[in-house]
């Protein structure tokens, strides 16, 4: 990324912003934010001034982009991605899906650029094979309480596809799995930061259903590693960019609840419809043709996410906890 002139749609997200942050550490000339402020915070993205040239710009992607000059590449990173989120904005969610992507991809077609799609596991619905593969087609009920999130994801791979096959755009399709780590919201409604806002508050659990339902769960400097690996290749077909280490909702509290020295107790709530069962990457794509695999264990990612939670809610750390957190800036 050394040099080139990047777009970054969703720019002061959770992923965008770290996002950001990296392709300034690898010497990108200019990392152009778009984002309408609807999720994001745009002081994710102006405190990296310090690593180089970052322009945000208040913009929402429904709406045509219009950017003077070169650009090299076009990371859609733009929508609502948290069930609270997409659920109180199921419109703003699907428009983003559809007209956002298509303006990005006008963009990129209009510069030359390579677009990088940002999808997700939820195109894979309740799942009926396990783990995912990117040939499975998915069990995805479109006109279910999460249509909303999970059609304008499929939607936008249809599209990237399009565009590719009908104007010779240079797509990339990431499939992304639960991701966590540093500048996520307590309040998003996902799970890792629910159950850590619950324990540094010392409140109790809360697991929705009986908690068995698996997740796997990737740290977000990994994650990201995966997007600009994905990004500089030439892959075209979709990848899965997730952690395969599964595990139980269960089991990941009691893995909170150890990181952080403690917790309340564990309360039972009814599970929401259609919360998938089974969630687990098969990452053989990825490690055969980005030579990408996660490398932070769910430990040390727990550990970084408690630093940086315990700063903004201004709570000490307990005796003898050592922070493992890389750098200031994932802060």
């Amino acid at each position: 990324m050394n040099g080139k002139r990047i777009v970054v749609l969703g720019g002061t997200g959770f992923l965008g912003s770290h996002l950001c942050e990296r392709l300034l550490r690898d010497g990108a000339e200019e990392v152009i934010s778009l984002d309408n402020g609807i999720t994001g915070d745009e002081s994710n993205v102006t405190r990296l001034s310090e690593l180089g040239n970052i322009l945000p710009v208040r913009h929402d992607i429904t709406e045509p982009i219009r950017l003077l000059g070169p650009v090299d590449y076009v990371f859609n990173l733009a929508s609502p991605a948290s069930p609270i989120n997409y659920s109180q904005l199921p419109i703003e969610t699907l428009r983003v899906g559809a007209l956002g992507t298509e303006n990005g991809l006008r963009l990129a077609r209009e510069k030359g650029a390579v677009f990088l799609q940002a999808s997700t596991s939820e195109v894979y619905g309740d799942p009926l094979v396990h783990p995912q593969r990117e040939d499975y087609w998915g069990n995805v009920n479109p006109i279910g309480p999460r249509a909303c999130y999970d059609e304008a994801k499929r939607y936008g791979e249809a599209l990237v596809m399009a565009y590719h096959r009908a104007h010779g755009v240079r797509t990339r399709i990431a499939r992304i799995f639960n991701t966590y780590g540093p500048k996520m919201r307590l309040v998003d409604g996902r799970v890792v930061p629910a159950f850590i806002g619950q324990a540094l508050r010392g409140e109790d659990f809360t697991v929705f259903g009986d908690g068995s339902q698996t997740r796997s769960f990737c740290y977000v400097r990994d994650l990201i590693d995966g997007l600009v690996r994905l990004a500089l290749s030439d892959v075209l077909v979709p990848v899965n960019l997730g952690n395969p280490r599964e595990m139980t909702i269960l089991q990941l509290a009691e893995a909170v609840r150890t990181a952080a020295g403690g917790g309340g107790r564990i309360v039972f709530q009814p599970l929401p419809r259609e919360d998938p069962k089974q969630r687990r990457p098969d990452i053989s794509r990825a490690r055969l043709l980005l030579g990408w695999e996660p490398q932070v264990s769910l430990e040390e990612g727990l550990a970084e996410t408690l630093a940086y939670f315990r700063k903004v809610l201004g709570i000490s750390a307990p005796a003898g906890y050592e922070s493992t957190e890389q750098g200031p800036l994932l802060m």
